[in-house]
């Protein structure tokens, strides 16, 4: 599973059962990204009819290094508890995998990306088939290692192109698609983009620097890889 923004886990456990997931990976932990954490924890800590035993698993994190402390503290049930607070009795947190890691039937190494905070990007392979995804990111070097070759990247495209956008925080539309194009992916997949930009315009730049298939993810529906 990667990020767990707000508004997530209710969708989440109409596609698996929370307890069955093999890991968790969170980019970063703006709480679009992570938001959802808090209740993933009180589902495995406190589901009453299948309690979660630490003895035999706890869900593997893989997350920035102040993880704990944070998702900590955005769990507490009370300001007395803030800073009190230790989930690690069902995850246990691990730092982004630098070098490729098994997890199930994958492999997953984390890349550095330029934003607002440590944030990473994904490259998960499996039977051949490689997925990307960038995390949120501005314009990085990181993103033609990461996608390199990729059968599909899932892309960050938060805005429309213009000179006036800040530096290393987000992708324009015209940015995710010349960056699928440099590292040569075979299809480009738009998400995070704003519900005030248009998204016919994002998808447009998208396609005019990158001439493979692209297209807006939508909320609920699948892609093959």
């Amino acid at each position: 599973m990667i990020d767990l923004g707000n508004g997530t886990m209710g969708p989440l456990q109409r596609w698996t059962d929370p307890f069955d997931v093999n890991a968790l990976l969170l980019t970063h932990l703006h709480p679009d990204h992570c938001a959802d954490f808090a209740p993933l924890a009180v589902y495995l800590r406190y589901r009453p009819n299948k309690p979660y035993d630490p003895t035999q698993r706890r869900m593997p994190v893989y997350a920035p290094r102040e993880a704990p402390s944070r998702l900590a503290a955005l769990y507490a049930p009370s300001a007395e508890e803030l800073g009190q607070t230790d989930l690690s009795d069902v995850f246990e947190f691990l730092e982004p995998p630098a070098e490729p890691v098994r997890v199930g039937d994958f492999e997953i190494r984390a890349f550095p990306v330029d934003h607002l905070c440590p944030t990473w990007g994904l490259r998960i392979e499996a039977e051949d088939r490689v997925f990307a995804f960038t995390g949120d990111t501005g314009p990085s070097d990181e993103i033609a290692k990461l996608a390199a070759g990729a059968d599909v990247l899932l892309s960050e495209a938060s805005w429309l192109d213009s000179p006036d956008q800040p530096a290393g925080v987000h992708l324009s539309g015209k940015q995710a698609g010349a960056a699928a194009a440099s590292a040569g992916v075979r299809r480009l997949l738009l998400t995070h983009y704003s519900p005030w930009t248009d998204q016919q315009a994002l998808l447009g730049e998208a396609r005019e620097a990158f001439d493979g298939p692209a297209e807006l993810v939508r909320a609920g529906s699948s892609y093959t890889i």
